[in-house]
């Protein structure tokens, strides 16, 4: 009985070789034995964290000193009340995953410079 010969082509860049088909056939077979297919979990059963508050840094660039640090938004949107510019100050946040701060780019420093002026000072006032 005559053997049939295919070309094997799954070396990894060492050049093809000749196989018999039916060594071809049952490593074709052991691929699809050897894969495994896993169900994902339900939603319910991942623990979801409470989202952590932002913690902020607040650092006068003129006097090179630090106004504020690990702060909570308000209070660095307070800080930033005493500044005549938006670039007089380089805000920073700390990562939550991380723990490192991450300078704020120019368009969210922005977004805290408008709230200026709009934070109550009653909320963190002691004894109120």
């Amino acid at each position: 009985m005559a053997k049939t010969w295919v070309l094997d082509t799954e070396t990894k860049g060492t050049g093809a070789h000749m196989a018999p088909l039916p060594s071809a056939r049952t490593r074709e077979l052991e691929k699809e034995l050897a894969l495994v297919k896993l169900d994902r979990p339900s939603r319910r059963a991942r623990p979801q964290a409470p989202p952590q508050r932002l913690r902020f840094k607040v650092v006068d660039v003129l006097g090179g000193r630090v106004l504020g640090e690990d702060v909570d938004a308000s209070e660095a949107v307070r800080l930033l009340e005493g500044l005549r510019s938006m670039l007089d100050a380089r805000v920073s946040v700390r990562s939550p995953k991380t723990g490192r701060w991450r300078v704020l780019g120019i368009e969210q420093q922005r977004v805290l410079w408008r709230f200026r002026g709009r934070v109550d000072r009653r909320e963190t006032a002691p004894g109120s």
